[in-house]
């Protein structure tokens, strides 16, 4: 008999739900609120950082803007490897653990569960690709039993918990 997604008897994970003992999983709210906090953060520090590229290489506006994607990709990277959590998360409580249970998640992990954002890099559709990926993601987290979405799936079974 398992109960909430755990054997009670063994204290193991229900290898239906993916989840570990122990954890709480963070639901779609407090995620979204976070991404959102995080994407503030990355866009300011994006602006300061192309606007710097931009006077101190003297480039063209339209090539200075080109890397937004694959900076907020790399920027919720390096936090989810280096902490296992972003500034967004951390402010409201959350951590992502990586496949198999690990702590935090890998480089490859992060860069799988983070991947769809790359997605505003294609010319034209890349937005609206972008927007039905991410409402794939919220609709997989909620109806998940262990608040995964097809990013976290995808990366091995990564988990945003809530501590």
């Amino acid at each position: 008999m398992t109960t909430g997604g755990f054997d009670p008897m063994y204290g193991q994970p229900d290898p239906m739900y993916g989840q570990t003992t122990g954890i709480e999983p963070a639901g779609l709210g407090k995620r979204a609120v976070a991404r959102f906090v995080d994407w503030i953060i990355a866009a300011i520090i994006g602006a300061v950082f192309f606007w710097l590229l931009g006077v101190v290489a003297d480039l063209p506006d339209w090539v200075s803007v080109l890397p937004g994607a694959a900076f907020g990709w790399l920027y919720f990277i390096a936090f989810e490897v280096s902490s296992g959590s972003t500034p967004g998360k951390k402010l409201l409580g959350l951590h992502v653990n990586g496949s198999d249970g690990a702590p935090k998640p890998s480089l490859k992990d992060s860069a799988v569960r983070n991947a769809y954002m790359l997605l505003n890099l294609i010319p034209w559709i890349g937005g609206l690709l972008w927007f039905v990926a991410a409402l794939a993601i919220a609709f997989t987290i909620s109806s998940s039993p262990a608040k995964q979405g097809w990013h976290d799936r995808a990366a091995g079974g990564t988990q945003v918990i809530d501590e």
